[in-house]
Order: structure tokens, then C-alpha cells, then sequence
């Protein structure tokens, strides 16, 4: 069994390798970075790099499709090459996945058209945009087609799948092996478990607004720069790094990391 893991500019690294180190513990896989280039490809925070070790071409029909989120998953979706890669791999594949904004992607492929499926809660207005019906489930099943809710959802997802490809038993096993065991120290990871505060931030205001924040992102940030920042608390200007002075509330970005 053949899963290919698509790498592009500026994806989010655990969107990729979150599944990727379940699903490549299936006996006799063969796990495969791909990109449009062999070679090594940044992630969203230009930090860490993952080695693409074949192009798209060489890998044009795998059992499995992966296809992870990023803050620039803009650009891969109006990439014709990965499109069209996506497309041909797609025909004769048994699942084709993703995590994150990764299903916007898919979505600008026409593979979820009419379709189920899930992404970062700060980008279900993009995907119901493109033809999908979006919903709040943190893994969703619509025939081969499998989407992940944000970033840490992927492992979730790979999970699933394993389950389903090799038995609930090899499924538990691997989950014991990579000692899968969640117990975070808040209980924020939703939008409908987090506090007010933070559901009403920034970035989930802008979320609503008609445009594309993918598109608006760049005037929104040459406005702010063209206003002298103050703290909220004692009214002086802020630091001249850029961070918030003390008393400033923080924002979530957008766009979602993945």
C-alpha cells in the first residue's frame, strides 16, 4: 500500500506528519513525501523543512492521498499542477484525505463537490464557498473521501482509517505504541468549548466578513501599520518590535495554520 503525503509551500508541519507516523506503521506500507520538485519544502513557519523525495509524476497513483492544511493553501489551490494531480491520483486511489485546510484543496479539485466534509473552523465559509457542505465533526467519512478538522485532528483522523484498513486490533495497537493518549491541560480546542473571549476575537470577527479574509489579508495589515498602535492600559505608543504592550488583547491569526 502506497501513501502519498502532498508537500507544498508554507503547509503546516503536524497537519503532514501527524498521520503520517500512524499511517506509515501499517505493515507493508510505503510512505512518500511528494511535491511538484524533489527536494526539501518549508513549512509555515519557514523553521523546519520536510524532504519531498519524488514529484508529483513519478507518484501518479497511490492507494492513499494525504493532503495537509496551510496558512498559503491559497496558492495550492489555484496550483493547475497540483489540481491536476490531485485529479488523476484520485481516480484509482481507496482514500483520498485531508487535514486541516487541506480540504480546500481537495474542494478546488471538484473531488468534494456536493459533498460532507471538515476543515479549520475559521475557514468553513472558504469550503461551503467551493461547492462542500460543511460541518463541525472533528473527522468526517463521505465514502473514500476523509477530512480532518484542524491541525491535531489529523492524528484522529489517521486513527480512523487505520481502523478500518486493518482491524480495530492493529488500529489500538499502534495507538498504544505511539502512546496516544490526549489529556491537554485546558479544554479550549473547539470554538464551542473555548472561552467567549476567545471565540469573539479578532480573527473569528473577520471570519465573517464578505470577502475572502485570504484576499483582504494584506490590506488589513497595511491599514493597521498605517496607525500608530497604542496600549490599551497606560495609552503609550507600542513597542517598536510590534508586540502588544501590556494590556493588549491577543488575536487569533488568520488564516488558520493548516
Amino acid at each position: 500500500m502506497q501513501i502519498a503525503v502532498l508537500l507544498y509551500d508554507r503547509f503546516t508541519t503536524l497537519d503532514a506528519v501527524g498521520p503520517y507516523e500512524l499511517l506509515g506503521r501499517l505493515p507493508g506500507a510505503e510512505t512518500v513525501f511528494v511535491a511538484k520538485e524533489a527536494g526539501p519544502v518549508r513549512n509555515d513557519q519557514g523553521s523546519l523543512a520536510l524532504l519531498a523525495d519524488r514529484t508529483l509524476a513519478e507518484v501518479p497513483g497511490p492507494d492513499i492521498v494525504l493532503v495537509p492544511g496551510g496558512p498559503d493553501a491559497r496558492v495550492a489551490m489555484d496550483d493547475p499542477e497540483i489540481l491536476d494531480w490531485l485529479r488523476t491520483a484520485d481516480a484509482t486511489s481507496t482514500w483520498t484525505t485531508s487535514v486541516c485546510t487541506g480540504s480546500l484543496i481537495l474542494a478546488s479539485a471538484g473531488l468534494l463537490k456536493d459533498r460532507r466534509a471538515t476543515t479549520h473552523w475559521l475557514a468553513f465559509d472558504e469550503l461551503r464557498a467551493l461547492g462542500v457542505e460543511p460541518t463541525g465533526e472533528r473527522v468526517v467519512f463521505d465514502g473514500k473521501y476523509v477530512t480532518a478538522a484542524g491541525v491535531s485532528s489529523g492524528i484522529d483522523m489517521a486513527l480512523h482509517l487505520l481502523g478500518r484498513i486493518a482491524g480495530d486490533e492493529t488500529a489500538q495497537t499502534i495507538q498504544l505504541l505511539t502512546e496516544y493518549d490526549p489529556q491537554p491541560p485546558y479544554d479550549a480546542g473547539s470554538p464551542e468549548k473555548a472561552r467567549p473571549r476567545s471565540s469573539r476575537s479578532g480573527a473569528a470577527r473577520r471570519s465573517a466578513e464578505p470577502q475572502s479574509p485570504y484576499v483582504k489579508r494584506g490590506a488589513r495589515r497595511s491599514r493597521k501599520a498605517a496607525t500608530p498602535r497604542r496600549c490599551r492600559r497606560c495609552r503609550a505608543p507600542a513597542p517598536p518590535s510590534g508586540r502588544p504592550g501590556p494590556g493588549a488583547r491577543r488575536r487569533t491569526p488568520w488564516p488558520p495554520p493548516g
